[in-house]
């Protein structure tokens, strides 16, 4: 699904406000995103029917990063610290033991962040936390997009 709006913004940046999530966990679960670029808006969302949120949080980011089609400069906004802290901090030691956490035990969602890290690869990416649930417009959107992702699969 993707819808394309217009705002009144002007940037050289593109922003992208990534969320997914599954009820129960693990269990049904939808991803969603928001992209936005020089004044006009695009939103991505999906489903899975057997999934758990930080693959759905995964593939919000995947989607997003690989729906650019040249190299940008992005500000990427995620409400999960998994996915800051693996993406800015862990993955260079996963890589270092091939793919191993630091129990030497295989990387969760080994692929997911293989794909992300290959969707990253030709970006200048800042990659920022927001507190989810806290009134931030942009992550209420993608929550809910998420969410309405999720809840197809019911119907």
């Amino acid at each position: 699904m993707s819808e394309i709006a217009e705002t009144g913004r002007d940037d050289s940046v593109v922003e992208i406000w990534t969320d997914g999530g599954c009820k129960p966990n693990p269990g049904p679960g939808g991803w969603g995103v928001l992209l936005r670029y020089r004044g006009r808006e695009r939103t991505l969302s999906g489903n899975d029917p057997e999934t758990t949120n930080n693959r759905m949080e995964l593939t919000a980011a995947a989607e997003a990063l690989e729906t650019l089609t040249r190299p940008c400069v992005v500000r990427l906004y995620t409400d999960s610290e998994y996915v800051k802290n693996g993406i800015t901090r862990w993955h260079e030691g996963w890589v270092r033991r091939n793919w191993r956490n630091a129990s030497g035990d295989p990387v969760a969602n080994m692929d997911l962040w293989q794909r992300v890290l290959e969707a990253s690869r030709r970006h200048k990416i800042e990659w920022l936390w927001v507190k989810g649930h806290a009134g931030i417009a942009e992550n209420e959107q993608v929550d809910a997009l998420a969410t309405q992702a999720r809840q197809e699969l019911e119907t």
